[in-house]
């Protein structure tokens, strides 16, 4: 009987823990569902109408994506855009940001203060602010171009040409390489050294070590940040917003911007919802891409693969 009663305390204090977690995260609980969930399900449901500002939301089945993609005569531009957008802007930010942390590992004075300086621009570098700031140094008497004709170098009509343009922007995301900067740089602290002091005793040169070591071993972090930048690049807005309100010729018309047009110039919410579907889709099809190959290119010291 005796331990029939602690049986059943032990039951009680696990179910009452239990309520008390719950009551804590039930604030997030409470937004997650609010913020995240609803308009969720919200927008998917609109997808299907052709609501407005304007008028209730009518059922139209899925009118809303065919004409996207047969109709619709800024779809498959934009799309384009984004999509070079994203392949040049990525990699840039991963490899430049790769750099930087490799600098940063070395042992040298004040290394702490260079740390935080190089990591500013992630914290800026999405604002409204500094997208103005990048519009006038990539004038065609801008700062950039004056430096190029310091130098002798043919100056670029970098927000006249569409290409160029989206250079420009690209560019803007591998400026702003300090989060993928900071995760690299907490990669390469997880190195254990005595790979690379048995590689120098061996002979092997820098380039060496860094293939063949250095590389392999950050291949986790390389394939986190490669999902997480490709999610936020092609969910981009602001610099094709601000920089060249997606000309010249609507050579930066941005996925993220039509979608915008359409929502808030337009008015077509519904179409705007489907909208937001087709990309939600197209990067989950692109995570899905990402992690079904990654087991063929990304390598983890325990022998562990993504699921």
């Amino acid at each position: 009987m005796h331990k029939g009663r602690i049986k059943e305390l032990v039951i009680y204090n696990s179910k009452r823990r239990g309520w008390v977690g719950l009551l804590y995260i039930l604030p997030w609980l409470l937004g997650f569902s609010i913020f995240q969930i609803y308009p969720l399900i919200t927008s998917l449901i609109y997808s299907f109408t052709n609501y407005s500002f304007f008028n209730d939301p009518s059922f139209t089945g899925l009118e809303n994506f065919r004409y996207a993609f047969t109709r619709d005569i800024d779809f498959w531009p934009s799309m384009k855009a984004t999509i070079l957008y994203v392949l040049m802007g990525v990699p840039g930010k991963l490899i430049f940001a790769l750099f930087i942390a490799m600098i940063l590992n070395m042992k040298m004075k004040a290394i702490n203060l260079f740390r935080t300086i190089y990591y500013i621009p992630s914290i800026l570098g999405s604002s409204v602010a500094v997208a103005i700031v990048w519009r006038l140094m990539f004038m065609r008497n801008g700062t950039v171009n004056r430096f190029l004709a310091f130098l002798h170098l043919p100056q670029v009509d970098w927000l006249g040409s569409p290409f160029a343009a989206l250079v420009c922007l690209a560019l803007l995301i591998v400026w702003q390489f300090g989060s993928s900067m900071v995760i690299f740089l907490a990669g390469l602290k997880q190195i254990p050294r005595e790979l690379y002091e048995a590689a120098i005793v061996d002979g092997s040169s820098a380039v060496t070590r860094f293939f063949h070591i250095t590389l392999p071993l950050l291949t986790p972090i390389i394939f986190f940040n490669l999902v997480m930048q490709i999610i936020a690049a092609f969910q981009d807005f602001t610099s094709a917003f601000v920089i060249t309100n997606g000309g010249p010729m609507k050579g930066t018309y941005l996925y993220g911007m039509k979608l915008y047009t359409d929502a808030f110039s337009y008015f077509k919410l519904g179409y705007a919802c489907a909208l937001s579907w087709i990309l939600f889709c197209l990067i989950i099809f692109i995570t899905i891409v990402l992690f079904r190959t990654s087991d063929k290119w990304v390598f983890y010291d325990d022998g562990g693969k993504i699921l």
